[in-house]
């Protein structure tokens, strides 16, 4: 494939062998992270948003990444020219997310029903077609591109928890230990999903192969979850995040089931489809509601972090129907 085994959180390909491919940053970065030597790094400059967004997601794997996949490079986290350049890429990252989603003054007046109504709006109809006309090769695709729906979520509410406490301590948590498969191995959620992987086979799909939405989506977890300040963004991201995913993942379910699926591809999604609906509502009425009651100052932040979740939801849906549905519609 042309790169090594290290992967994001959301089971993408990132690092490139070599420099045979256009992105001077990320290359840069990756040559920089195996020998130790970061002399120049802060100075490059990507050579367009994929190149910045992969080099994020490589930054983020410091922090978030599968400790067995990083052999030792855990140990730059915090090197002044990682800090550096991850300082420099968020900025610009953060300003391309704002403008995907303008001020809007009217849904910051109430965190809570603000994030009901992003999530009602945002009914995503390529799970429709997943669930009604996908051929198998179709859906595989697509939930290698959707990443599960997102890899590595038992981390974030981990996390995003951190110097909370009180009624939203003890909701976040539940989620957690939920995530975790309330204390059985076999029933934690990463677990359900590496079954799924196995018994559908799927893919890892290098960065290359994704479009950019797909890599953006990603990096928004990371940059949630590195940045401390950016707390309340991230309790309305994942929110939103399960407060949609019950309805998606019930039409996987169908999708798998008029395919006729393996068993192991199952207890993930069918997972996600009973208990996301519950953890919605105890998100936005045990989490958010609390918060925003004793922190007013977060109620616009928690919107804004649902609403960039949605923004990039939106692109990533309309990307996957780009390259699922009407591409292979076309005549050869």
């Amino acid at each position: 494939m042309g790169y090594l085994g290290r992967v994001s959180q959301n089971h993408v390909v990132i690092a490139p062998r070599g420099t045979s491919f256009a992105t001077p940053c990320a290359a840069q970065f990756e040559r920089a992270l195996t020998s130790g030597d970061f002399e120049g790094i802060d100075g490059v400059e990507p050579a367009g948003p994929a190149d910045a967004v992969v080099t994020l997601l490589a930054i983020y794997d410091l922090w978030l990444g599968d400790v067995r996949e990083q052999d030792g490079r855990e140990r730059y986290q915090n090197h002044p020219a990682v800090a550096a350049l991850k300082w420099r890429l968020e900025a610009r990252f953060l300003a391309r997310l704002d403008e995907l989603v303008p001020a809007h003054t009217v849904e910051e007046v109430d965190a809570v029903g603000a994030l009901r109504r992003i999530a009602r709006r945002d009914d995503a109809p390529i799970y429709d077609w997943l669930a009604t006309s996908a051929t198998w090769a179709q859906l595989v695709r697509f939930l290698a591109i959707e990443g599960g729906p997102d890899g590595g979520f038992d981390d974030l509410v981990a996390i995003c928890q951190v110097g909370i406490d009180g009624g939203p301590k003890v909701v976040l948590g539940a989620n957690y230990w939920d995530e975790m498969g309330r204390g059985e191995l076999a029933a934690v959620h990463t677990e359900l999903h590496h079954r799924l992987a196995r018994a559908v086979d799927l893919p890892r799909l290098r960065w290359d192969e994704l479009p950019l939405s797909a890599l953006e989506r990603s990096a928004l977890n990371g940059l949630l979850a590195t940045n401390r300040w950016l707390q309340p963004e991230m309790i309305g991201a994942l929110g939103l995040l399960e407060l949609q995913a019950g309805p998606r993942c019930r039409r996987v379910v169908r999708a798998l089931r008029r395919l006729g699926a393996p068993e192991g591809a199952f207890p993930f999604y069918e997972e996600h489809a009973d208990t996301d609906p519950r953890h919605g509502k105890e998100w936005i009425e045990g989490a958010v509601a609390p918060l925003v009651e004793a922190h007013p100052e977060w109620n616009a932040r928690i919107v804004r972090g649902a609403r960039w979740r949605a923004a990039l939801n939106c692109r990533l849906f309309a990307d996957a129907q780009r390259l699922l549905v009407t591409k292979a519609a076309e005549p050869a």
